[in-house]
């Protein structure tokens, strides 16, 4: 019955990415691609008319006003609709299993940006197919985090809502948004999505004006907004743009860092300007902090390189730190060309760790990006900074002007909860990846790129490559569900499987 109640969303769901396989078809139909074209076409069209069969059916079905529906549907969108998202991709494709197309379909629609596929063995409206269902799962975090996710005190919102997670805020203690979930989807959707657009194009524009090519540039800007990273290039490197399209996409990736930035209509603080604003300050204080480590470990660890004196070399490092931290704080996954001078200037052996910490904190409540979150590890620190406060002076009254009293108290021990369930299921994915057959140090690898949603990281995580495609479908499995989890977060699922848990 719960299935039921969750259908009208998954419904609209398939019906959108349904009809948006029409794009990589026209693509394709134009470069004389015809094999593609009628592969995205008819599924395209038989998912529009199952779609519209069965919503005829349910039509006369009375509508479920419990928001928890609505979680539940967004929970089964991420397992059941990449399994029709890659049909398409499957037929294009012709070379590969179906399992291939559907990981790589929920690594898209999580905004992961991981691959099964090297770049030249996809054609444009395939790289087309990736790129969009990115961008597509980008725009519904941004709809769902204000429709679904903040009514119910989920995604970040629990630590400092007055409700408890999985529940709407008492009476008196904030204004209840208690209309029509419906309702809620489209006026979130009507609010967020133009902008949404809007800031697609614009970047798509200022890289084509930086030297870039135009599908390239469409795709990468689509993977900048929704922090998939999803490149047809393979990556950055290869990019036309160079440095002009890099500092492009770095302006654009600050919407990921805080929904403040797009957005004041989850009940953030209104009173206070961006700058105001802890994750905003948490970000970029570790846009700034790592790579000025890393730079300024050049004189410490890596003298004897000789090039202190060239000053195009240290500016060029310097870049590409800066832009790499801050691809990567906010799961984007880019890696800057200069990413490699990087590495050679400061000496460092193992920048994979330091790309694995920036993901696990993660970018912004509410935005695309994963990992923890910046607030939940900003509300962490200063409860930390105030217990050691306590043991030096035991009455001192502290100061209460970042947070509320609830933040203080009860927003710190969930947040503290989510890092521990976090953990406890990053334990679990690396086990599950190690008894399918992987060594220790990918396994751990893979599992925080899944669960961070940060996909590059499997490239770029270890000194060589991971292969997933090369292990069996055990692990790719796994690693599908370690991006679902990810994405939905496990609080989110734990409330929605057991709520009398955080019941009085």
């Amino acid at each position: 019955m719960r299935a039921l109640a969750s259908l009208p969303l998954l419904l609209l769901l398939t019906g959108i990415f349904s009809a948006s396989m029409l794009a990589p078809a026209a693509l394709a139909l134009v470069q004389e691609e015809f094999h593609d074209a009628r592969s995205f076409f008819y599924a395209g069209l038989s998912g529009l008319i199952v779609t519209t069969l069965v919503a005829i059916a349910v039509a006369g079905r009375p509508h479920n006003r419990n928001p928890m529906r609505q979680l539940l549907a967004l929970a089964l969108g991420y397992i059941l609709l990449p399994a029709v998202l890659a049909v398409p991709f499957h037929e294009a494709v012709r070379t590969t299993a179906f399992l291939n197309a559907y990981v790589e379909m929920v690594s898209s629609l999580t905004t992961t940006g991981a691959t099964l596929f090297a770049p030249g063995r996809l054609s444009d409206a395939e790289h087309l197919w990736r790129a969009q269902v990115g961008w597509m799962g980008g725009g519904l975090l941004w709809v769902t985090a204000a429709a679904i996710l903040a009514p119910l005190t989920l995604g970040g919102f629990e630590v400092t809502a007055a409700g408890e997670p999985g529940q709407t805020p008492p009476p008196g203690a904030a204004l209840r948004d208690t209309a029509d979930p419906r309702v809620r989807l489209a006026r979130a959707a009507g609010a967020l999505l133009p902008l949404y657009i809007a800031l697609t194009v614009a970047v798509w524009v200022l890289l084509v004006m930086a030297g870039e090519g135009t599908f390239v540039a469409l795709c990468h800007a689509m993977a900048t907004m929704s922090t998939s990273g999803i490149s047809p290039v393979g990556g950055l490197a290869a990019a036309e743009a160079g440095i002009v399209g890099e500092a492009v996409i770095l302006c654009f990736l600050v919407f990921a860092l805080s929904r403040l930035t797009f957005s004041s209509d989850t009940g953030a603080s209104r009173e206070r300007g961006l700058w105001q604003d802890a994750e905003i300050r948490l970000g970029l204080l570790i846009v700034v902090g790592v790579p000025a480590a890393l730079f300024l470990r050049h004189w410490v660890a890596a003298f004897d390189i000789g090039d202190e004196e060239n000053l195009v070399a240290a500016l060029r490092s310097l870049w590409g730190a800066l832009f790499t931290t801050a691809s990567f704080l906010t799961t984007t996954g880019f890696e800057s060309a200069e990413w490699d001078r990087l590495q050679d200037w400061s000496g460092l052996e193992t920048p994979g760790l330091v790309l694995m910490g920036l993901a696990i904190v993660g970018g912004g409540v509410a935005t695309t990006a994963g990992g923890v979150k910046l607030l939940r590890v900003f509300i962490l620190y200063i409860t930390g900074r105030r217990e050691l406060e306590l043991l030096i002076h035991p009455h001192s009254i502290g100061r209460a002007g970042l947070l509320s009293r609830r933040t203080r108290r009860e927003g710190a021990f969930i947040a503290w909860v989510f890092f521990m369930i976090f953990a406890l299921t990053m334990m679990v994915i690396v086990l599950a990846l190690a008894a399918t057959g992987l060594r220790f140090e990918p396994a751990f690898v893979v599992a925080v790129a899944g669960l961070t949603n940060a996909g590059p990281l499997i490239a770029l995580g270890t000194e060589m490559p991971i292969a997933l495609a090369q292990y069996g479908a055990e692990t790719r499995l796994v690693f599908a569900l370690a991006m679902v989890l990810g994405r939905l977060e496990v609080l989110a699922l734990v409330v929605m499987l057991m709520p009398d848990l955080w019941r009085d």
